[in-house]
């Protein structure tokens, strides 16, 4: 049994303990149940007429974003 609050930890310390302790079932189930209650967003339908348009224009905000938090440049 684990004595660690996984409550208290931000996704990215709970995800690092995870990742730190893979033989911890209880931190496995409360990354998943995290993991679980992140909000799901729609970018398309797969009959959208600008399916492609809006899947380019989300992965290049997820790169900008990343590359935003490492202070890297995308072009």
């Amino acid at each position: 049994m684990s004595s660690v609050n996984f409550e208290a930890m931000s996704n990215a310390e709970l995800k690092q303990f995870f990742l730190a302790n893979r033989q911890d079932k209880a931190a496995f189930q409360a990354y998943l149940a995290r993991f679980a209650q992140r909000p799901k967003s729609l970018i398309a339908s797969p009959d959208d007429p600008e399916f492609d348009a809006k899947i380019q224009a989300a992965i290049q905000q997820k790169l900008e974003a990343s590359a935003n938090n490492s202070g890297e440049k995308i072009e």
